[in-house]
């Protein structure tokens, strides 16, 4: 087995897209966001995409290098950490932002955009930390 790193250059690509979007979009404040669906909408999908651009990669590392089963999205950072990859403290965060993806796909209805605005303003650097890791399988 092996890891394709043009596969992992366009995933990074992409998500480095979507990360820059997010940046743009930054800059409204709270009621800004609150009261236009286009910016609240956007900003969901791009976290949406940005999070499945590292469920993707982080897959075809686990995958390529044979280094275990996925059966969950989870168990990608969890081998990736087992592994020593990442550290357990990116891990924890992974499997949040994992969790936070799941509640944007499935329960969609429910999504309290409060904490995605927080998630906007404060946790991107999660995923660029991401990034970083996945750039050095390259």
């Amino acid at each position: 087995m092996v890891i394709k790193r043009e596969v992992i250059r366009k995933r990074i690509n992409k998500l480095e897209e979507y990360l820059n979007i997010l940046y743009g979009l930054q800059k409204y404040s709270l009621d800004e966001f609150l009261s236009d669906p286009e910016h609240y909408a956007s900003v969901e999908r791009f976290l949406h995409m940005a999070i499945e651009s590292t469920i993707d990669i982080g897959g075809h590392i686990v995958s390529g290098l044979g280094m275990g089963d996925v059966n969950w999205y989870s168990d990608i950072a969890a081998i990736m950490e087992e592994k020593g990859h990442i550290s357990v403290e990116l891990r924890e965060k992974w499997i949040r932002i994992v969790g936070f993806r799941n509640i944007l796909v499935h329960q969609y209805i429910e999504v309290d955009r409060k904490i995605v605005y927080d998630i906007l303003q404060n946790k991107l650097g999660d995923l660029e930390e991401l990034k970083q890791v996945f750039a050095s399988f390259l």
